[in-house]
């Protein structure tokens, strides 16, 4: 009984401390634009709850679970220093300063630079900046707001709380009732697959406006993408996200550019003819300034793309097959009814539909080098979200299962990937379990098969959740508005030496 009370009093200590690091984080994001996340989770608006989970989510990085009672001393003398615009992560620059101390010329955990001083010396650029930006602003207009147009509001709405950046300034739809702008509104305070949206949400019907957490965002009724005046809103130089799917092509996307106000296009569905099929994490740094339309692929391409490169990499790939079990989508009828595609006429919420998918060939547009390798196709099945891609591969170096694992989980950690690929190897989890995950595609680990040259991989992706985050990643890219990081140098040699 003792040991259980020691254990629970510290437990309450541990929460006491996470409780205590909240309004640190929202002072350092509301005032310094300075966004904290430990290992690339974010402690924007979590609970004292979740930055404990992602306290322990680190010893996925070191093996060993990351301690509050360091990142706690460590975020107050952030909030000390008055900084300037930027993105640190909490864990990544513990793991720095724990390594400089470790490494010094006697090699005792002692030595080198207090906590303060490591600090003051990795941020010595923005110290002092009273939350300075250098960013600029870029406006954006959702053309759709269904699905993924309504996940991306509320990542954009996320982002939103210094003001720089990516601001969401108008959605545009045709008027489907009345009371449009009510359901609209109520559509994006209610989801039931991604739940409540967190915050609040005030409707207008006087000036056709919803404010969402302060944010005021203009909804323009229109069906002709060329004809908008954006500018009498007071919106310029704007990026359009067509989250309709209605055009494809360079020439229907063109409409978008006729409209006044408007700078650049980004489509979230694969486009067609020479566009640039952008995957973040893979091919974003193609983007050019004077690249007009784009589009972000598919959410099955972003799913295995960035997989299929480090599979690629190491291994080389001969040929494949990708087999996707994807949740079934609006584009399919609930009950039988006419549709132009095969299969898909035929109910959604009954059957397995066999299907279509560009996704195999579509890789090629960001992975030259797997041109003609892959074919693919797709089942939908009756879930909501989050579907699971199965790649069937012949390789030109054998491997094991032990081997490739340990490979993809040390890429999904310490690579360029990591934001796009995670990987766990839990003999519970489920699909509803990836549900909100913001990684584009989770190997499953446990599922491996490998034989030689023989390899098959699952790999879980939340559809909707995950690819409209790599949306906005390419959005970022697109405006050039990433603040800069911390800590900047290059942890991957030294994380990987504490595994």
């Amino acid at each position: 009984m003792q040991h259980w009370t020691e254990n629970r009093d510290t437990w309450l200590e541990r929460e006491a401390l996470a409780e205590a690091m909240i309004p640190l984080i929202g002072r350092l994001y509301r005032r310094n634009n300075v966004v904290t996340s430990i290992h690339g989770r974010s402690l924007i608006n979590k609970s004292t709850m979740n930055i404990l989970k992602a306290h322990r989510f680190a010893r996925r990085i070191t093996t060993e679970e990351l301690r509050v009672e360091d990142t706690a001393p460590l975020l107050e003398i952030l909030a000390n220093l008055d900084l300037g615009a930027a993105a640190i992560d909490l864990g990544r620059l513990r793991l720095a300063y724990d390594r400089a101390r470790t490494t010094t010329d006697h090699g005792h955990a002692d030595d080198g630079p207090s906590l303060e001083d490591f600090v003051r010396a990795e941020l010595a650029d923005i110290i002092g900046q009273g939350g300075r930006d250098e960013r600029t602003t870029t406006d954006v207009v959702l053309y759709g707001f269904g699905r993924i147009g309504r996940l991306v509001a509320r990542l954009l709405l996320e982002k939103s709380g210094g003001g720089h950046g990516l601001r969401l300034r108008a959605v545009v739809v045709r008027r489907g009732s009345d009371n449009d702008l009510t359901k609209r509104a109520s559509l994006l305070r209610r989801d039931s697959v991604h739940g409540s949206f967190e915050g609040t949400i005030q409707v207008d019907e006087a000036t056709d406006t919803i404010t969402a957490n302060g944010v005021r965002i203009q909804v323009i009724y229109s069906d002709d993408p060329s004809s908008i005046d954006y500018t009498a809103y007071g919106i310029s130089d704007a990026i359009i996200v067509d989250n309709t799917g209605r055009w494809r092509d360079e020439e229907g996307l063109s409409q978008h550019l006729a409209s006044t106000g408007v700078a650049k296009v980004l489509l979230t569905a694969p486009g067609k003819g020479t566009l640039k099929n952008i995957v973040h994490g893979i091919n974003h740094a193609t983007i050019d300034d004077d690249d007009r339309i784009i589009t972000a692929a598919s959410c099955t391409t972003n799913a295995i793309t960035p997989v299929l490169k480090a599979i690629n990499d190491r291994y080389g790939v001969i040929h494949g097959h990708v087999e996707t079990v994807h949740s079934f989508t609006n584009d399919q009828n609930l009950i039988d009814n006419f549709h132009k595609g095969d299969r898909r006429g035929r109910s959604a919420a009954l059957n397995m539909v066999l299907t279509e998918t560009g996704a195999a060939t579509a890789v090629a547009k960001a992975l030259p080098e797997l041109a003609g390798k892959l074919t693919g196709s797709s089942i939908r099945v009756p879930t909501p979200d989050v579907s699971i891609a199965i790649l069937n591969l012949t390789l030109q170096k054998e491997t094991t299962k032990d081997e490739v694992n340990t490979y993809l989980r040390e890429m999904s950690l310490h690579s360029g990937m990591r934001k796009q690929v995670d990987y766990i190897d839990s003999p519970e989890v489920v699909s509803t379990d990836f549900v909100g995950s913001r990684r584009a595609g989770i190997v499953d680990g446990l599922a491996t098969i490998a034989d030689g040259t023989y390899l098959v991989l699952y790999v879980w992706y939340d559809n909707e959740f995950g690819y409209s985050c790599q949306v906005v990643r390419v959005l970022e890219e697109m405006a050039g508005v990433h603040p800069p990081s911390y800590p900047a140098a290059d942890l991957n040699e030294a994380l990987a030496a504490t595994v």
